[in-house]
């Protein structure tokens, strides 16, 4: 695991070329503190690391050239299926210098040019430059665990990328103006999505695709996407296929020459994990857990339920009490990310990766199952919608809506009378707006109460020249359709982008088996009944923990690494956030009116209304404007 860089600045010198790629790589030292290379080469091309070592400890380090040195690699992840892949390049006559899992894919490209990327299972993103052709190579992973952010001019051909956007700032190459559509879509998502990035300049290059940059400009292609299949066969057998792939997909995740642990978080999702780690190695696996102090200790705190799960597989289990003291956490995330990012599961996850780190150097984890299962409110939601828009309108609008607009907030800031709400209120539109409200922070609506005039203004003109945003796939319907968005969506631009950047912030590698891509295949090919079956989410899911895990873990609600922000907001934080929106730090950039902002404090202080997600969003964008200040 590591942080690459690269640039082409075909009118620089070799020796400001190099200059700007030490910048670079030095802005990437967290994610890759044990190693560092860097190669320059005529033209303006330089190829950089850093390295955190997993995987040929010691004769591992990057960059790598081919046979005859015509080709060079960087690469970030870990490829499962290298060995096989090794022995076949092998048979075919091709010389490897290293036990590096990296190198494969080196020597694939040789054979297969762009298509290498077909044949390798794992999380990645790399880049090969090719001098005989005069061409860079740059592609990431089907799901998106790894992040590739990138920036071209045409005016200049200068072509600069990174894992982070620190380093393509660090080259000194970008402009960092505010991106109209990114910061709209943050506003929309909490998240910056794909291809977006904050800075007009910089893009994400979206999950499994590749790159190609020559003399005549830049091309995008995709190479994957889940097959529209549906797997065959009765719940039992579709319940022992998954538990076989499952089985696998963990043990394939397990390689490593570093210490190994999991994340515990006491779900479904996690224990599964766990038992199968258990069941695939003789040493007891490391695990790792947090809960929740303070004023609002609260409904989230899983721990005792982590402590079953530990006791039945004889884990070596650490815990961790998180306090809502957030000054500190919330600057180093800011950091972290390079943009503003407001998923404030990012609290619990930052101090899970941080104890971990003390103990292990690789954890697994159970994220991925709940966007391939229906595990989250709004998918069970979005089965149900259907069958609520069947309900009379005089009755939906004139007794029901009524009734749950006028419900207070819970005070232990659970969220079931906002997700009422949201379902309520979105029942009457078609189903792809249905969903977007579901997954909206701020709607249009709070967007128009929010946004001053000039930033409104600012936004509209930039809405006419706009690329569409990622939507529904109009094959499909209800709740495949819903997970295939955020299969799309949510999951690389918030989950995994979250998981990325906190991980490496500690130096520390995460996997992700759930999603592993010959899994992720055949959950997206089972039908949408063994995933929400009648109010149960993760159906199938439940039915493999039901024999493997304590029933403790199945009766509880769910609860994951989240965190209680909308209780810690009106009791913890709530002096912090206020200091945070006030107006005179709002004026630093002009993008918000100041009023509005202080009655959504105040509603929900008094729980009118739920507004932690929208609030934390606002407190995300100003701590990320307070530190990279930037213009519109």
């Amino acid at each position: 695991m590591c942080g690459i860089a690269g640039l082409w600045a075909p009118e620089l010198s070799s020796g400001e070329v190099g200059a700007r790629l030490d910048a670079m790589t030095e802005a990437l030292h967290r994610r890759g503190p044990d190693d560092r290379g860097a190669l320059t080469w005529d033209h303006g091309f330089a190829l950089g690391m850093t390295r955190l070592a997993i995987i040929d400890v010691a004769g591992g380090h990057q960059p790598i050239d081919n046979e005859d040195g015509s080709l060079t690699i960087v690469c970030n992840g870990e490829i499962y299926n290298h060995g096989a892949l090794r022995e076949d390049l092998r048979r075919r006559g091709h010389r490897f210098k290293t036990d590096s899992d990296v190198e494969v894919i080196l020597h694939l490209y040789e054979d297969e040019g762009d298509q290498c990327l077909a044949k390798v299972h794992g999380m990645f993103a790399v880049a090969i430059l090719d001098r005989r052709n005069r061409r860079l190579f740059v592609g990431r992973d089907r799901l998106g665990i790894k992040p590739l952010y990138y920036a071209f001019s045409p005016a200049t051909r200068r072509f600069v990328f990174g894992s982070e956007i620190k380093a393509l700032v660090g080259s000194g190459l970008v402009d960092r103006r505010l991106d109209p559509q990114g910061f709209d879509q943050y506003l929309t998502f909490g998240y910056v999505p794909s291809p977006y990035s904050i800075y007009s300049a910089i893009r994400k290059l979206p999950p499994a695709h590749y790159l190609v940059l020559q003399d005549d400009g830049v091309r995008l292609q995709q190479y994957w996407a889940p097959a529209q299949a549906e797997a065959r066969g009765s719940l039992d057998e579709l319940e022992q296929q998954f538990d076989e792939r499952f089985a696998e997909a963990v043990r394939s995740h397990l390689m490593s020459e570093v210490p190994l642990g999991a994340f515990l978080s006491g779900g479904v999702d996690s224990g599964l994990v766990v038992s199968a780690m258990a069941e695939a190695t003789s040493s007891p696996v490391r695990t790792f857990t947090i809960g929740f102090g303070g004023a609002t200790g609260g409904f989230l705190d899983e721990r005792s339920i982590a402590r079953e799960i530990s006791a039945r597989y004889g884990t070596a289990h650490t815990e961790l009490e998180v306090t809502p003291s957030a000054a500190d956490v919330l600057d180093e995330v800011v950091h972290a990310f390079d943009e503003p990012f407001a998923d404030d599961s990012v609290i619990p996850s930052y101090y899970v990766c941080k104890l971990a780190r003390q103990h292990v150097t690789v954890a697994l984890s159970g994220l991925g199952g709940d966007e391939l299962f229906g595990g989250y409110e709004r998918h069970l939601g979005f089965a149900l919608s259907s069958t609520y828009a069947r309900v009379p309108g005089v009755l939906r609008n004139g007794l029901i809506a009524p009734l749950v607009n006028a419900l207070p907030e819970r005070a232990d800031g659970h969220y079931t009378v906002n997700h009422l709400k949201r379902f309520v209120r979105a029942s009457h539109l078609p189903p792809e707006q249905r969903y977007a409200s579901y997954v909206s922070v701020l709607n249009q609506g709070l967007k128009a109460e929010v946004l001053s005039d000039d930033a409104q203004a600012w936004l509209a003109a930039s809405r006419r020249s706009a690329p569409e945003i990622a939507t529904m796939n109009p094959a499909l319907s209800g709740l495949p359709a819903a997970l295939d968005y955020d299969l799309r969506t949510y999951l690389p631009d918030d989950v995994l982008a979250l998981s990325d950047r906190l991980s490496m912030w500690s130096g520390l590698e995460l996997r992700v088996p759930f999603l592993d891509d010959r899994l992720v295949e055949f959950c997206y090919s089972l039908p949408p009944g063994v995933k929400i079956r009648g109010m149960t989410k993760k159906f199938l899911l439940r039915r493999v923990a039901e024999r493997r895990l304590p029933r403790s873990v199945l009766t509880h609600r769910k609860q994951g690494f989240a965190s209680p922000m909308a209780a810690w907001l009106r009791t913890d934080l709530r002096d912090y956030v206020r200091d945070a929106l006030a107006p005179a730090r709002l004026a630093r950039h002009g993008l918000f009116r100041p009023e509005a902002v202080a009655r959504m404090l105040d509603d929900h202080q008094s729980r009118r209304e739920s507004y932690d997600k929208q609030l934390f969003t606002l407190l995300m964008f100003q701590k990320w404007h307070d530190h990279f200040p930037t213009v519109t």
